[in-house]
């Protein structure tokens, strides 16, 4: 007979990350607003003051966001050659609209993998 003590199930960091939900529940809504961390879960009570992703999603943003738009960019500027009011008309939303939704995605994933792997802020033990 197993002995379990778990409380909760664990959930799956990635897709709980994408769609915004509790690390330890998976039920809660992790924002308040569109990028902004709630203080507390509602469904568990778990205080999400551990919850720090910093500069981390914003730099993955970057280099995916920028990999697309300019390569697309450029495939579309050596095939068409159209006017550069086109190009500014068609990446800059292009690029806006990606970068927000994917920086809310891998904000959500990263705090749910600092739950998963239990990652603290970094102490210099002098013991």
């Amino acid at each position: 007979m197993s002995d379990d003590k778990a409380l909760y199930p664990p959930v799956d960091p990635v897709m709980t990350g994408i769609k915004g939900l509790c690390p330890r529940c998976g039920q809660g809504k992790l924002f308040d607003g569109f990028l902004k961390v709630k203080p507390a879960c509602a469904s568990c009570d778990l205080d999400y003051r551990f919850a720090d992703s910093g500069d981390g999603p914003v730099v993955f943003v970057i280099l995916i966001v920028g990999f697309i738009v300019v390569g697309a960019a450029l495939w579309m500027e050596v095939n068409f050659n159209p006017p550069l009011w086109l190009h500014f008309l068609l990446w800059i939303p292009l690029a806006i609209a990606f970068s927000l939704g994917l920086t809310r995605m891998l904000k959500g994933i990263l705090i749910n993998l600092q739950y998963r792997n239990n990652a603290r802020p970094g102490e210099i033990d002098r013991g």
